[in-house]
């Protein structure tokens, strides 16, 4: 990945389905210092402990046939409410003008969530999607990443 350039006031929103992280750049573009502002965690149970009933069976209305249905994934549900609330207060912020510049780092399959939440507003100050999972890294090794 090319070395990135981050604005100096820009947020860096580092998330999965359970964890997000809100960072800010409290530096410049040339030595960025992310610092953090806000920490949202959501722990979700797992499917398996969600959902205890065996997937159900439906009849074909034409002869004898019977097919099982798909269970739900509990799991998946949580993280796609857990990304919409996110998205929703990152709208808020970038509405009241406190964000004008903004980076996703999110895993693939997250991002793909994320990037159908996107308000207009959201949607316009985006400067750069990365599809890497780094909630876990600490923020002085994000930074590193970002600044490589």
């Amino acid at each position: 990945m090319a070395k990135m350039k981050i604005a100096e006031g820009a947020w860096v929103v580092v998330c999965d389905g359970a964890k997000a992280l809100v960072l800010e750049n409290a530096g410049d573009e040339k030595f960025p210092n992310l610092r953090a502002r806000e920490v949202f965690e959501e722990p979700h149970a797992l499917t398996h402990e969600q959902g205890t009933d065996a997937p159900g069976r439906a009849h074909s209305s034409v002869g004898h046939g019977r097919s099982a249905i798909e269970q739900t994934d509990w799991h998946e549900q949580a993280e796609r409410q857990f990304l919409g609330k996110l998205m929703a207060q990152l709208d808020a912020a970038v509405t009241a003008g406190q964000v004008k510049s903004l980076v996703m780092i999110a895993p693939p399959r997250a991002l793909g969530v994320i990037r159908q939440s996107y308000s207009p507003q959201v949607r316009g100050v985006v400067q750069r999607e990365v599809d890497k999972d780094l909630v876990k890294m600490p923020v002085y090794e994000i930074e590193k990443y970002l600044t490589a």
